[in-house]
């Protein structure tokens, strides 16, 4: 049997392609850094495995050029969102993800935040920058209650750490069945409920048509005027005109975005100017390592496939996970 061609579609390809060269040195592997290049590359090479990874920051993903292709048979993505990619017919083509590859460095960046309003921090940065001393307390995380909204991998990865601070962790998940990690799990149906017994909510699932728009108006009224949202999933699922009534009606305390409708945040947009908002540019997930730890993963899954063995992270593309 042929080697597979595998093209790597990425605007970075020398980490993935040393660790797939380094593991398959067999392989006839070419590379693609644009999105109008792509068909051409898959073409002339007849493709049989695509590793996406590119991000041009345009809303134009040759998503048709991957799922229809008359030679690609698996596309593997990098990053844990295929929202970018539509729908598939899985009988033609296979779609994997890199889920879990940042779950521990989103469960970080999760806390990090929980704690900025927790202690009071950037209070404390102001009074710095005025070279006041004012008196002050800080709040502990133990006792506090925080809901999940998703408990993949890292959901499951910001459970296990609340528990480590001592917080009850409820999660809502469409298939509701237990888990070790979180002291209740809940169907969706339960979130008007849950949301009013919260001190931190947190948004961790994937964005399809089902969760677009989740967390709307009628969430934010049900929320605690304590409780801080956090947003590590994908924009859309946070209804953002309901988030900026909610910040200005008082009725959150809070929020930390690392994702928004439209990224780049445009400058001209009402979350940049409030104090109690974090804004972070999408980058929860991006650390040093996280593309040599998907490429491995993606290398560990090419050695599955040439065995004719099952794909890890498969997502159904009616699910969109």
């Amino acid at each position: 049997m042929r080697p597979p061609v595998v093209v790597i579609h990425s605007n970075r390809p020398e980490t993935v392609e040393n660790v797939v060269l380094e593991n398959h040195p067999d392989l006839e592997l070419h590379c693609c850094d644009t999105y109008r290049a792509l068909s051409g590359t898959i073409d002339a090479t007849r493709a049989d495995v695509v590793y996406s990874v590119m991000f041009e920051g345009k809303p134009t993903f040759p998503r048709d050029v991957l799922l229809k292709s008359e030679t690609v048979r698996w596309v593997s993505v990098g990053g844990s969102g295929v929202d970018h990619l539509g729908t598939w017919d899985p009988q033609t083509v296979a779609v994997t993800n890199a889920a879990g590859v940042a779950a521990g460095m989103l469960a970080e960046y999760t806390f990090g935040m929980m704690l900025s309003f927790a202690l009071g921090l950037r209070s404390f940065q102001k009074d710095q920058q005025q070279r006041r001393w004012a008196a002050a307390t800080v709040e502990p995380l133990e006792g506090k209650t925080v809901l999940l909204f998703g408990l993949g991998k890292t959901g499951q990865a910001v459970a296990r750490l609340a528990r480590e601070f001592g917080m009850t962790t409820l999660g809502i998940r469409s298939r509701p069945e237990p888990l070790s990690c979180v002291d209740e799990v809940h169907g969706p149906e339960s979130s008007q409920i849950l949301l009013g017994r919260a001190d931190y909510v947190v948004c961790c699932m994937p964005l399809t048509s089902a969760t677009r728009g989740f967390l709307n108006a009628k969430a934010f009224a049900a929320m605690k005027p304590s409780v801080v949202l956090i947003d590590i999933s994908r924009g859309g699922i946070v209804d953002e005109t309901a988030l900026l009534v909610a910040l200005r009606d008082g009725l959150i305390r809070g929020a930390a975005l690392d994702v928004f409708t439209v990224e780049p945040l445009p400058a001209d947009h009402a979350l940049w100017s409030f104090d109690n908002v974090i804004v972070t540019p999408h980058c929860a997930s991006t650390f040093h390592g996280w593309e040599l730890n998907a490429a491995r993963m993606f290398s560990d899954n090419l050695a599955r496939w040439r065995r004719n063995e099952p794909l890890v992270n498969v997502v159904d593309p009616l699910r969109g996970y």
